[in-house]
């Protein structure tokens, strides 16, 4: 598997991880203490994005975005139990398609 994809999908269940450490506390009602993994999961998954081999931080967390949300509806599946629908999927197969472009996609030289 690529780095890159590694990368990304390190970064995506960090992300993950610890928003829902702050979810678990505010809607869930879990101690507090659940806001330090969570903020450490999360400059973990600031971290892991400077990685990733990219001229321009903001392509790299666009590109990124198309990940996040697959991971997304992984946890909600594996961690939350609830099966993503067929339009869960298009709407990740659009977005997927869509990291790769800018990711991959031909640029010109910058005069």
């Amino acid at each position: 598997m690529k780095f890159w994809l590694l990368t990304y999908l390190g970064a995506a269940i960090a992300e993950i991880a610890g928003c829902f450490a702050f979810w678990a506390w505010l809607r869930q009602g879990q101690s507090i203490l659940w806001l330090i993994p969570g903020m450490a999961s999360l400059a973990l998954f600031a971290w892991l994005l400077t990685l990733v081999d990219a001229e321009h931080a903001g392509r790299t967390y666009a590109a990124y975005g198309g990940v996040y949300i697959a991971s997304a509806l992984v946890w909600l599946w594996a961690v939350e139990g609830v099966r993503p629908d067929r339009w869960d999927l298009i709407g990740v197969c659009i977005c997927l398609v869509g990291a790769g472009v800018i990711l991959f996609g031909p640029r010109s030289p910058v005069i």
